[in-house]
Formats: structure tokens, C-alpha cells, sequence
């Protein structure tokens, strides 16, 4: 599992013109292949008398499907400089589909590849997106002395307690970001000199 990437919580939208060529950008949250065509074929119907509607996008953490289509302009001067602002941005489960209403002037190569990235960058801008940690699940069972120890490691490695639930023993819900997990298991292990039982489940991405 990679350590960390970016995840987009809802998309946006952007325009520029070129020479009278209108290009908008137009970005949707999708997880899924399936999720990323649908959003590309509403885009088409919406925007049906465009002469370009070019698309890339990017679906799963690790090893993302990457998929782009330069729909008609000039082979790598749409799709790709799509999909590497998406790269590039480190954003996953993302789609990117930028609208061309041609101006009458043609652009050439370069003034394509420019248009179209500068479209994607401007709907990414009005984006929101969250940094996804690979983190380690954790359950500690304490007893009622220890629980300001542990409270106050946590506390002072910026651990988020979800949630505390008070029986006979006290059980305490974490997420340790994973590079921190090991050193702090061990702080809390010693602290409590091996009393706190701690148990750990699959990682995940939050």
C-alpha cells in the first residue's frame, strides 16, 4: 500500500478561452471505470454541439486505472495533457472531461496542449480534495489507573481517539497513521508497562 495520495471529495468546474475556442472543464468524484464513462457520456449529451469532448481520469489508490481519449483533436493534445494534470495533482478517483466549442482558429499543437491543460487546472481549482493516510486500526483495553497515560500519549502524538467505551476496563477506538503505529504501540506498551491489551485490524486509507 502506498503511504499517502489525494482524494477528491467533490469536483468543480472551469473555463478559458482561446481564440474565440471555448474550453471548459468539468471534474466529478468517481470510483469506478464504470462511474468515470457514465459522467464522460452525460458531459457529451449536455454539451452535444461541442466539437471536442476530450477526457481523462484516474480510479483506485494503488496501480490506478488511467484512461484518456483526445475525441477527435490532434493525437496527444487533449487526453494526455488531461491526464497528466492528473498525474501531476496526485489526485485519485478522478474524472476530467474539457468541452471544446471551436472558435474558428486553429490552434496548433502547442496552443491545444496549453488550452486544454489550463482548462483542467482551472476546474481543478474549484475542487475539494482530502489527504488520504494509510492508517492502522487499533482497540486498546486498559484498566481504569492506566487511562490517563494512555490518554495523554495519545494526546501528545496527535492520535484521534473515535471513541471510548467504559465497562469494567475501558476500551479505547484509534487509527494510528502508519508510519507512527509501530513507535507508538511500543510508548503505549511501556507506559503501561505491558498492562493495555492493544489489538490491530486491516489497514485502510482515511
Amino acid at each position: 500500500m502506498i503511504e499517502s495520495y489525494i482524494n477528491l471529495i467533490k469536483g468543480g468546474e472551469g473555463e478559458i478561452v482561446e481564440k474565440k475556442s471555448r474550453f471548459i472543464g468539468q471534474i466529478k468524484p468517481v470510483s469506478s471505470e464504470e462511474e468515470a464513462y457514465a459522467f464522460i457520456d452525460k458531459i457529451k449529451k449536455k454539451h452535444y454541439a461541442a466539437r471536442h469532448n476530450c477526457f481523462a481520469f484516474s480510479v483506485g489508490a494503488e496501480q490506478p486505472l488511467l484512461r484518456f481519449s483526445d475525441d477527435g483533436e490532434p493525437q496527444g493534445t487533449a487526453g494526455k495533457p488531461i491526464l497528466e494534470v492528473i498525474t501531476s495533482s496526485k489526485i485519485h478517483n478522478i474524472c476530467i472531461v474539457v468541452t471544446r466549442y471551436f472558435g474558428g482558429t486553429l490552434l496548433g499543437t502547442g496552443g491545444l496542449v496549453r488550452a486544454y491543460t489550463d482548462a483542467s487546472k482551472e476546474a481543478l481549482s474549484n475542487c475539494e480534495t482530502k489527504l488520504m493516510e494509510r492508517l492502522v486500526p487499533a482497540d486498546i483495553k486498559t484498566n481504569y489507573n492506566d487511562i490517563g497515560k494512555i490518554q495523554y500519549i495519545l494526546g501528545n502524538r496527535d492520535v484521534k481517539i473515535l471513541d471510548t467505551l467504559y465497562t469494567d476496563d475501558v476500551l479505547i477506538k484509534i487509527h494510528l497513521r502508519k508510519k507512527e503505529a509501530d513507535s507508538i504501540i511500543k510508548e503505549l506498551t511501556n507506559a503501561t508497562s505491558a498492562r493495555a491489551e492493544i489489538d490491530i485490524f486491516d489497514e485502510i486509507y482515511g
